[in-house]
């Protein structure tokens, strides 16, 4: 007769955690008195629980991959013999929907006769200021134009310096790249069957963005992700973009040690600090290395860049940086999808003479989609803001204006014709009449956007 014994045997609950990752709780141990046949058959069973659990913790890791995805720019790209598609690197830079696609556009809007029947009733032509009909003086004028990746449908190539944007809503826009890398760029491609390919920009035909498919792989990489300290002692956390070029965790800081040259992975890193002409570096391991004769690590760095979603984007030069520290970020950031269509900007005027002006609004003569951004300066840090994230504007005097932001922030901004007595003042396209009203900075209280 075959003795009993006791076999000690556990109840698993397996679940998907937090964020996608997979847990598995032991609920609590059971005492078992059983035979042989009984103990064989409670191991078959264990064994399947276990990779039942297996099984799950893999869903729950796939879950989770697919949707740490969701930030990474996508795509396919098109040349003339081919068509590669995977995640996006543009040039060396930008990697994902958050960051800034930069150009200059050509404005075929001509408002120049409107502007001249206001500043000639305001005035006699010997104090008229001619300059600002210089803006004006052809069809192919150029004025600077940002907006995030993730506004973008479409881009074709044009030429060497020449591409048309094609947004959400099917609205064109010519663009040029004088003076800015993002036009003229090789575009890195990681295509599912050749792996990370570089193409030429002279050889791409367009680019189409798209939304990364759910299940695609996540490279063993991530964004930079952390807080940067200024000496003013201001503090942004966000998406790094470091020496406005390193931008996931597989780029490289180089510098020079008291032993040699360095180049380490961001992956490794938890903070720098400037310091004596150089830079404090301390890793995850605990060493500390003191850093110095590169950009990445002393004062020929271009700026490091913090990205905040719902925000915009903050542009720290190195005279005014102190401190980074990284963190992990909780995603990789706004899906594609998360990017709404472009809408007019639209509003009301309120003048010092207590009237107001409501209708589809032209800012600086110039931005007229939500996309676009306002540009200007506290100190010596550089705001780049979407309109589509600002509530209203207040000028303060000819040097400043007030900037509400929808998420309650208030940003007091300088030095940039968007919020100074340069801006050439804002065209409200009031419904039912013929022509747009031109109202100058100087007569503006405050706008206020829909």
């Amino acid at each position: 007769m075959r003795q009993p014994f006791q076999l000690p045997l556990f109840r698993f609950q397996y679940h998907c955690g937090q964020n996608g990752r997979p847990g598995v709780i032991l609920k609590r141990f059971i005492p078992v008195i059983c035979n042989v046949e009984k103990a064989q058959q409670s191991i078959t069973r264990t064994i399947l629980l276990v990779v039942g659990i297996a099984v799950a913790i893999l869903l729950c890791a796939t879950h989770g991959m697919a949707q740490s995805a969701a930030g990474f720019m996508y795509g396919k790209v098109y040349t003339a013999s081919a068509t590669y598609e995977g995640q996006i690197r543009w040039g060396t830079e930008e990697a994902f929907w958050t960051d800034f696609f930069n150009a200059s556009k050509k404005s075929t809007s001509n408002y120049k006769k409107q502007v001249t029947q206001d500043r000639k009733e305001e005035s006699s032509w010997m104090d008229f200021d001619w300059d600002i009909l210089s803006i004006w003086e052809n069809k192919t004028t150029i004025h600077q134009f940002s907006c995030q990746f993730g506004d973008i449908k479409e881009l074709e190539v044009l030429n060497r310096s020449n591409a048309r944007l094609r947004f959400k809503n099917g609205l064109q826009m010519e663009v040029n790249g004088d003076g800015y890398n993002d036009i003229g760029t090789k575009i890195q491609v990681l295509d599912k069957e050749l792996g990370w390919t570089s193409l030429h920009w002279d050889k791409v035909q367009k680019v189409e963005f798209a939304s990364i498919p759910a299940g695609t792989p996540v490279l063993a990489t991530a964004p930079l992700y952390g807080t940067v300290e200024t000496s003013r002692k201001e503090k942004f956390t966000g998406y790094i973009q470091w020496d406005h070029d390193e931008r996931v965790s597989t780029d490289k800081l180089d510098g020079e040690s008291r032993d040699g040259k360095i180049s380490a992975a961001f992956s490794e890193i938890v903070s720098i600090e400037k310091n004596d002409g150089g830079s404090d570096v301390a890793f995850k391991s605990g060493r500390q290395l003191h850093l110095t004769g590169t950009n990445d690590v002393n004062s020929d760095n271009k700026g490091i860049i913090v990205i905040q979603p719902g925000k915009g984007m903050v542009d720290i030069p190195w005279n005014s940086f102190k401190k980074v520290t990284f963190t992990a970020a909780a995603n990789s950031g706004p899906s594609f999808e998360s990017f709404a269509d472009p809408k007019k900007l639209s509003g009301t005027v309120f003048l010092y003479d207590a009237k107001e002006i409501a209708g589809n609004l032209i800012y600086d003569l110039d931005e007229s989609l939500d996309v676009e951004t306002l540009e200007g300066k506290d100190n010596n840090i550089q705001y780049t803001i979407p309109f589509r994230n600002i509530k209203s504007i207040k000028p303060k005097n000819l040097d400043y204006a007030t900037i509400e932001l929808k998420n309650g922030e208030t940003l007091l901004l300088g030095d940039g014709r968007d919020v100074s007595g340069s801006n050439d003042g804002i065209l409200v396209i009031v419904k039912g009449k013929k022509e747009p009203v031109h109202v100058r900075w100087k007569n503006i209280d405050q706008i206020i956007f829909d």
